[in-house]
């Protein structure tokens, strides 16, 4: 994050962050605050290792971390995490899948991520999931350009993606139909807004998933490579969260509550800094592209996360 974001990162937020005046002791800046939390989710780096940089108590840094969080949260959700309202913000979704991806009518790609945790006291094996470690679910929607738009966060690791789906919020709402989406397209062949996901979603009428098996016809296989590359998107902005907020590449140790604030305040950091310093955030290669010969060239993020031995998370069941 450059210096310039984090000045303006922290005029939205410092108000959050200041403390009433105690005269028998000196309170913590909002500044060392945020700079406190910043370099604990970038760099991966434990709460102990904090408390000696900047030479504040563990508990004190524990306290500082969760709060700043829940005020990141709070204030940036508001303006950068916030689910399309009307059918204008809808159609803006469509035409740049349109244009980028080649997949007409999708309002968003949606996946689920395994955030790694530590085993939390008296779990059971809530959080323990099929791939052989404990973890807590992000599901979330994006769009075109790899920013968040729907989050649903705190699952156990234990469920799959096409449950938490059905009992979250957003998915509930979609199935109800309260969102305002736009209307089926005026040309041939008609077909309803739609999200793109994996073979482990259900087939819905505003969900599309790839056909399965092995002896499709061209259609068929026409239609999943469109909708792959579309898809590819989510993987892609799961890639940016865990390559630049470091926190993600190592279990992550803190209680099921707090692990909770950390996903949305790094969520919301994600959008903030790919919508206000998208050149540095995202620069030239580093997501996945392909050649004129639709050669996938993967993107510098993979790189990066093999360079410090995190190879799991180049494949994408761990995304």
């Amino acid at each position: 994050m450059s210096p310039d974001r984090l000045e303006h990162l922290l005029s939205l937020i410092g108000s959050s962050l200041t403390k009433k005046y105690c005269p028998s002791r000196d309170s913590i800046c909002p500044s060392q605050r945020l700079i406190i939390t910043i370099r604990y989710l970038a760099s991966g780096e434990s709460q102990q290792t904090q408390s000696f940089y900047f030479r504040v108590g563990r508990a004190t840094v524990c306290h500082i971390i969760e709060e700043t969080c829940c005020a990141i949260w709070k204030v940036l959700k508001k303006v950068f995490l916030r689910a399309p309202n009307d059918v204008k913000e809808w159609q803006n979704i469509i035409k740049e899948f349109d244009q980028n991806w080649n997949f007409p009518q999708c309002i968003g790609a949606i996946d689920g991520k395994h955030v790694r945790i530590e085993a939390p006291a008296k779990s059971g094996s809530s959080f323990y999931n099929y791939k052989g470690f404990y973890s807590m679910v992000l599901l979330a929607i994006c769009d075109a350009k790899y920013c968040f738009t729907m989050v649903d966060i705190g699952a156990y690791g234990r469920d799959n993606d096409a449950a938490i789906l059905n009992a979250s919020t957003f998915g509930r709402a979609f199935n109800k139909g309260y969102f305002n989406l736009p209307n089926i397209s005026e040309f041939d062949p008609k077909v309803p807004p739609v999200f793109v996901g994996d073979d482990i979603f259900a087939l819905k009428p505003w969900l599309m998933k790839p056909y399965p098996g092995k002896n499709l016809t061209v259609q068929q296989r026409v239609f999943n490579y469109r909708l792959s590359r579309a898809r590819r998107t989510i993987e892609n902005s799961f890639g940016i969260l865990a390559a630049r907020w470091r926190i993600y590449r190592s279990p992550i140790k803190a209680k099921p509550l707090k692990v909770e604030h950390i996903i949305k305040a790094t969520v919301c950091l994600h959008n903030y800094l790919r919508l206000t310093d998208g050149a540095h955030y995202i620069p030239t290669g580093f997501v996945d592209s392909e050649s004129h010969s639709g050669i996938v060239i993967q993107g510098d993020w993979r790189k990066e996360l093999q360079d410090q031995g995190n190879k799991k998370y180049c494949n994408k069941k761990y995304l």
